[in-house]
């Protein structure tokens, strides 16, 4: 009796190890690196004061309830998956986040990080980039305990990558307040530069660790959120020094990916431009069906761009009104015109291709790899044991 019972446990493990192995080969894990425009819930399990974990935060999400998530519901790496026709990615700090889980992909992402390690210090404990970056060492690890090394290099290979930084550096970091360590050590163009150097460095890691296909955001024109309108605007016009901030970073952001993309192949970087999608929305929020893109729906104060937003906060009764939910992030109806641009926009808004041409492209590959695979499996199988 024990040993069919050692039989039967035998045989469970070697089909769940057959069924992970057989997702792992038809499924397209996403992995979302970066800060709270795409955190979906790490910071949930941090003793941090960067968290979204309180009404009225969530109050479309479909559960109604906080997540996490710095929007009334779901978030960029939300609608992305969605296009990919995936569940969506865990938090990488979540307990839940095991077995299969780990096929879908995973969200490392933290609110207040930027590409600097002292950016964000107020928020005290968060996940910053590099550390963010071996949690994903150590993903792969996980990973390939389930489905074997192969497989596992496979699913990295074949992934879709989001990585979103670099609006923290000057909210809270170089502007964070007047004279900072940062902008007396640099002027805003050098510093600019700075950023863009230690950036380079973590892409390039990023494609060391595996990644061939990665989404790269740039920032928004981070002078029209609320709370810079609120705060560092006369009169409710966008703040003009972080405008700048936004002007000199994006373009040499390009560049890079640009000369990345030479050297590691055309379209492994897709540079999406957040900037001109947030323009797009502010020249003509009715365009969009939009009625106000400089009003925050949650908060107070100017704009309702001071403070956080909590439950006692000015709440707007119709979300879909508004492109921005709170001081700094958009509303998920803001979030999906978003995903739609990088999605199957021109290359004004995505390039050097769409984001869907990639993936019909990657689809068109991935298809052929296996078929492949499969031929050759076949041939070692049809030779004759001797």
């Amino acid at each position: 009796m024990a040993s069919q019972q050692r039989v039967r446990c035998l045989m469970t493990v070697m089909m769940m190890a057959a069924a992970a192995v057989t997702a792992a080969e038809s499924a397209r894990a996403f992995f979302v690196f970066g800060d709270s425009l795409v955190d979906n819930g790490n910071n949930n399990y941090l003793l941090t004061s960067a968290r979204a974990d309180s009404p009225p935060y969530g109050i479309d999400y479909p559960t109604h309830r906080p997540t996490g998530r710095f929007s009334n519901g779901l978030n960029i790496p939300d609608i992305i998956s969605e296009q990919l026709g995936a569940e969506a990615t865990l938090p990488y700090l979540s307990p839940e986040l095991r077995g299969t889980k780990l096929l879908v992909g995973a969200n490392f992402a933290s609110a207040g990080v930027g590409i600097l390690n002292d950016t964000g210090i107020q928020f005290v404990n968060i996940v910053r980039i590099r550390q963010q970056l071996r949690y994903f060492d150590e993903y792969q690890g996980k990973l390939r305990a389930l489905v074997g090394e192969a497989q596992a290099w496979r699913v990295v290979n074949g992934a879709l990558y989001l990585i979103t930084l670099g609006g923290n550096d000057f909210v809270n970091n170089y502007y964070l307040v007047p004279f900072s360590l940062r902008s007396r050590q640099f002027s805003l163009p050098d510093f600019v530069r700075y950023l863009i150097s230690e950036y380079k460095k973590i892409l390039q890691r990023l494609y060391e660790m595996g990644a061939r296909r990665v989404l790269v955001t740039g920032t928004g024109p981070l002078g029209c959120a609320p709370a810079e309108r609120a705060m560092h605007s006369r009169n409710g016009e966008c703040a003009p020094d972080l405008m700048r901030a936004s002007d000199l970073f994006n373009p040499q952001l390009s560049r890079v990916l640009d000369e990345l993309n030479d050297r590691y192949g055309a379209g492994t970087f897709i540079a999406a431009n957040a900037f001109r999608v947030h323009m797009d929305f502010i020249s003509n929020p009715a365009a969009f069906g939009f009625s106000t893109a400089k009003e925050a729906c949650c908060g107070q104060g100017p704009e309702n761009g001071l403070g956080l937003c909590t439950a006692i906060s000015n709440l707007c009764a119709d979300r879909n009104k508004y492109v921005f939910w709170d001081a700094y992030h958009p509303t998920e109806r803001a979030n999906r015109i978003i995903v739609s641009q990088f999605m199957i926009g021109s290359l004004d808004y995505v390039s050097p291709l769409n984001l869907s041409s990639a993936l019909e492209m990657d689809a068109t590959a991935a298809a052929a790899n296996r078929l492949q695979r499969n031929k050759v499996a076949r041939l070692v199988d049809d030779k004759p044991h001797v």
